[in-house]
């Protein structure tokens, strides 16, 4: 049985339909646009109807069939705006399940629309839903449960290498620390080649520190074991597509972050311009103008940190790479704007010319090809 409850401090809400009378037809008939405020354990949810008026708020705990219930009495397309919060997979596919128009929402773009300083789950929801009856909510792009899917491959893998590199970096450190490697040894220790070598510097570290170095390089192998076995799914599933062929044809781009930046953009019809894109993925910087004076600040971090990551990896590699891009636009840009400039800001402009150049790729459906330069124009007051 569904239990559905009002908040303790508000009286609980009331069938619509009962009571109408000979207005009831008319009543029913009213839109509702919803607003949920969705927690690990109970969702509440507060309805608006075309006047603006607000019903009470309705608690629904997540429990056995409780929230299907309440979803299934509600009527079919109904639009239900709910936050992008950690849990939302779960429950959009529910919303969409029982029929209903889900709409994702950006919760501190939402906040700062709605006003007011406090905030409880009764204020959230109704606010959420008079922004929705406004037509203001600040929708967020819902990906398709494949895709989300496909994502989930892809960012677990980079949190996976994240692991091999704190890894890496303390067993580094614990060489540094007792002077068991020589200065002059190779650069990466974790090669294949160089296992011997690395066993040996362990080796001479003293006992209570050797072991759980010797620990931390075990663990280190299982970490890329598993990493081998995601890469190759990788290559199966997301590898084969078109559309990874294609990015990988920007500069710096290979087999992983192809397929990062693929998954990441999803529908790239969803960005009307370049510049939008390279504004989701944080590579465009603040602007600042007033009084005939502009000022550029940094990026911003309300962006998708998975796709800035790609094009700036990207960025990095073709740096690393010099000699193969010698002459290209892409080391031409980081050149010029290295001199005036720090390795960052100019590896950042880089990354957003290869974001902008990925919206060409996508829309175009061709491979990546090098901006020309633009022939000078001669004009004069004569001639125009």
């Amino acid at each position: 049985m569904m239990v559905c409850r009002a908040l303790q401090h508000l009286p609980k809400i009331q069938d619509n339909r009962s009571g109408c009378g000979e207005h009831s037809e008319r009543y029913c008939s009213v839109k509702k646009y919803i607003g949920c405020d969705s927690h690990a354990r109970y969702s509440v949810f507060v309805s608006v109807d075309e006047t603006g008026k607000a019903s009470a708020p309705v608690r629904v705990d997540h429990q056995a069939r409780d929230l299907r219930d309440y979803l299934a009495g509600l009527e079919k397309g109904t639009p239900v705006a709910v936050e992008a919060s950690g849990g939302w997979y779960w429950f959009v596919d529910e919303l969409e399940a029982a029929g209903l128009d889900a709409r994702l929402v950006n919760p501190l773009e939402a906040k700062k629309r709605m006003g007011g300083r406090n905030k409880t789950d009764e204020l959230d929801a109704r606010g959420l839903a008079l922004l929705l009856r406004s037509g203001t909510l600040p929708e967020v792009w819902i990906p398709p449960a494949g895709l989300r899917d496909l994502r989930g491959l892809m960012r677990t893998r980079l949190a996976m290498r994240s692991h091999t590199t704190v890894l890496k970096n303390r067993i580094h450190a614990a060489l540094r620390r007792y002077g068991t490697m020589e200065s002059t040894g190779p650069a990466d220790l974790f090669t294949k080649k160089n296992r011997l070598l690395l066993s040996v510097a362990i080796g001479r570290l003293p006992e209570e520190t050797r072991r759980p170095t010797l620990h931390e390089w075990e663990l280190l192998d299982v970490i890329d074991r598993h990493i081998g076995e995601l890469e190759a799914r990788i290559r199966l599933r997301i590898g084969q597509l078109g559309w990874v062929r294609l990015l990988k044809s920007l500069p710096g781009v290979g087999e992983i972050l192809g397929a990062t930046i693929h998954l990441e953009i999803g529908e790239v019809k969803r960005f009307p311009t370049p510049a939008h894109l390279a504004s989701y993925a944080g590579l465009t910087p603040r602007v600042i103008s007033s009084g005939g004076k502009t000022w550029h600040g940094r990026t911003s971090a309300q962006a998708n940190h998975y796709l800035r990551w790609a094009f700036v990896e990207a960025a990095d590699a073709v740096v690393m790479h010099r000699q193969t891009y010698t002459g290209d636009h892409v080391m031409e840009l980081y050149d010029r704007l290295k001199k005036h400039k720090c390795h960052g800001k100019a590896a950042v402009a880089v990354a957003r010319h290869l974001a902008e150049a990925s919206w060409w790729i996508l829309n175009k459906r061709e491979q990546y090809r090098p901006p020309r330069a633009h022939a000078a124009v001669v004009t004069s007051s004569r001639n125009g």
